[in-house]
């Protein structure tokens, strides 16, 4: 048994988009793969001190098979000798919430659950810092991800886990949805600076989640309303260059070859393989591709 397991975090439910999910920080290794699970329409788990990872697939199922978060999680810990260690939070697709503390875990550590949310910690510089971390989650505003993050900001900032900080997660399910799929899926496994890190791959994501909302439309030969997309993707994330080399493709195809043609250019003097990609691109995939290369003087590549 490791007693080393210090870690803070947050489960809740948005009560407008329905999502579910669940935060973590901690001063341990992959802290992500141990504490957070979330099932789309059925609730989020965070299994904590000294975890059992066990806790998150079997309260799921049982609020999947109808229990409710309070029976659920209060017939986990009957069964378990080492409930005492345990820090297990849940909510469901309601925004009912479950959180047990045990005895044994390591102060600084407690709970406190507000309007379809919980946060809890454990082996804490200070008291402060669950209430902290309820207080700014409820007050924030926007989606689910971004007030999750803005909850362990506060826990950070008062104080946090005693030894510092190592890795943190990310994950956000919808309302409803196949049961591995995911909103939001991020893991920062070893860090110096793990909720800066997290914050960077949650732009990132969002960045990508645009692209991928251009590609559809692109795909639907809604080139115009692609291209605009396509911008605001490559503007919320500006140094990554795979974004910037698409966009451009996107926009050419919307009819500004000369835009187009400048990001995709900034790819491939970046990186030699985007020029080879170019000129592999049957127009069919990426309708802007012929006008790019003739803009750029790269040849088709035959077959």
């Amino acid at each position: 048994m490791s007693p080393r397991r210090g870690t803070y975090s947050l489960v809740a439910r948005d009560p407008a988009s329905g999502e579910l999910g669940v935060a973590v920080q901690s001063h341990w290794f992959s802290v992500g793969s141990i504490v957070s699970w979330a099932r789309a329409g059925i609730g989020a788990v965070a299994t904590q001190s000294i975890a059992e990872p066990a806790y998150g697939p079997r309260l799921l199922d049982r609020l999947e098979a109808g229990e409710g978060p309070v029976e659920a999680l209060a017939t986990e810990l009957e069964g378990d000798e080492l409930a005492r260690f345990r820090q297990v939070a849940v909510v469901d697709a309601r925004g009912a919430v479950a959180a047990h503390t045990g005895r044994g875990c390591i102060p600084y550590a407690g709970d406190v659950g507000g309007d379809g949310f919980s946060a809890q910690a454990n082996m804490m510089s200070t008291a402060d810092v669950w209430p902290a971390m309820a207080s700014v989650f409820e007050a924030a505003e926007g989606q689910l991800a971004r007030r999750l993050l803005a909850g362990l900001a506060a826990g950070e900032a008062a104080g946090g886990d005693i030894r510092g900080r190592q890795s943190a997660a990310l994950l956000v399910v919808a309302a409803e949805g196949e049961p591995w799929r995911a909103n939001v899926e991020l893991r920062v496994e070893d860090h110096v600076d793990p909720l800066g890190e997290l914050r960077r791959l949650l732009d990132l994501h969002e960045a990508y989640a645009l692209a991928d909302r251009a590609d559809t439309l692109a795909g639907e030969g809604r080139h115009e309303l692609a291209a605009r997309i396509y911008r605001r993707a490559a503007e919320a994330a500006p140094a990554n260059v795979e974004l910037s080399f698409w966009a451009g493709l996107g926009i050419a195809a919307s009819g500004d070859v000369a835009v187009g043609a400048e990001r995709v250019a900034a790819a491939l003097a970046a990186h030699e393989g985007w020029r080879e990609l170019l000129a592999r691109l049957d127009p069919e995939i990426a309708p802007g591709s012929e006008a790019v290369r003739e803009a750029l003087g790269v040849s088709r590549s035959p077959g």
